[in-house]
């Protein structure tokens, strides 16, 4: 069973007390500097997605500059006052920028982060990931496509995505491929040839492209080529019933079962995943996101038992799938409607389990919400 804990407050004032690399995935959908306020399901505010330049926001802009120094980001702050002066935009990012210094701290050698935004500030956001974690350790622009625009297309292109960078902590982030099922009529087409079974299967080439390869060059059931295997494996390939000789002469080729096609490889846009709007799911926050779409994230770049944070939780979208999928979890969240929704629906999907306030931040420690 998983263990969990939520905390509330500003992640950033919780983040200062979390030991460094306890983390080892972190999601993060934070405010997009919309400029409005998101009402929930009863009209109460659920959050205000509002920035100015202020006093607030001058503390936080000396508190980065102090965290940057000496670091490849130092000149993050200055080149933001020098690109947009002291606006909305820059409390917004220098909010961002502190937060994210802090993630990367807490975050594992081996982990990534994955920042959900959309087009308002994605390509100033990609900016401050780079000073923060830098550049070589980006490793996706992922797009997902919501089947709902968010405007009409009467003035300018319909927009209908969202974007989720990922950036690594080190060259060694884990990652597993993650596939979809192959469409029905591709199968049948792809895969035409049927077993006694009735299983379906392709045949495919074991020739080699490389034709300078005098140690895989030899005669195999009467055919000399450049083979992709050594002849010991290609013999147990035949012995197993894998190579398909079609009549005497021709050139073998190998059987691949459809079953043991993982299926289509996701790629970097996402259109399979559809919003809540209108969906069972729906717990009526304004920015919930479904739980699928946190699942491929999860699945992709963490191992059950790994720490998830979500350092914006709202609904707990990111804590439900993390526990369905045997993690253990950390959210955090200031607003208290979304902490009660985050709770009401922990305590509703996963009865078994027993939540309780979380009080201590020591996430090596085995702990329940």
């Amino acid at each position: 069973m998983s263990d969990g804990i939520l905390y509330h407050g500003d992640c950033l004032d919780v983040l200062r007390v979390f030991p460094d690399a306890c983390v080892d995935l972190i999601y993060l959908d934070p405010p997009f500097n919309s400029n409005r306020d998101f009402f929930g399901k009863d009209g109460q505010v659920a959050f205000r997605d509002r920035w100015r330049w202020d006093e607030q926001a001058r503390r936080e802009a000396a508190s980065l500059e102090k965290t940057l120094s000496g670091t490849h980001g130092e000149s993050l702050m200055p080149a933001l006052r020098s690109l947009l002066g002291e606006s909305g935009m820059t409390a917004y990012l220098v909010m961002m920028a502190n937060r994210l210094a802090e993630l990367r701290r807490v975050l594992k050698s081996t982990g990534s982060l994955y920042l959900h935004c959309d087009p308002t500030a994605s390509h100033y956001l990609k900016a401050v990931l780079d000073a923060i974690f830098g550049g070589r350790n980006f490793r996706n622009e992922i797009i997902w496509k919501r089947s709902v625009s968010k405007n009409l297309a009467r003035r300018n292109f319909a927009a209908s995505h969202d974007v989720l960078f990922r950036y690594a902590k080190t060259k060694g982030a884990r990652f597993t491929a993650q596939h979809i099922p192959h469409d029905p009529e591709y199968a049948r087409k792809r895969f035409g040839y049927r077993d006694a079974d009735g299983r379906r299967y392709r045949l495919d080439d074991l020739t080699n492209p490389a034709r300078n390869r005098p140690n895989l060059t030899y005669e195999f059931l009467g055919v000399t080529r450049t083979w992709r295997w050594t002849r010991e494996r290609m013999m147990k390939a035949w012995e197993d019933g894998r190579i398909v000789l079609s009549s005497p002469g021709a050139v073998p080729r190998y059987k691949v079962w459809l079953e043991d096609c993982p299926g289509k490889a996701v790629g970097d846009v996402w259109d399979d995943i559809s919003p809540l709007r209108g969906h069972a799911e729906y717990l009526g926050y304004p920015t919930q996101k479904p739980v699928a779409l946190l699942e491929r994230v999860i699945l992709a770049s963490s191992n059950p038992g790994d720490v998830v944070l979500d350092p914006f939780c709202g609904t707990g979208t990111t804590l439900h799938a993390a526990q369905k999928l045997g993690r253990r979890w950390s959210g955090i969240d200031k607003e208290t409607l979304a902490l009660s929704v985050a709770f009401r629906r922990m305590r509703a999907a996963f009865p078994e389990c027993v939540f309780a306030r979380g009080e201590s931040v020591d996430c090596e420690r085995k702990r329940t919400y």
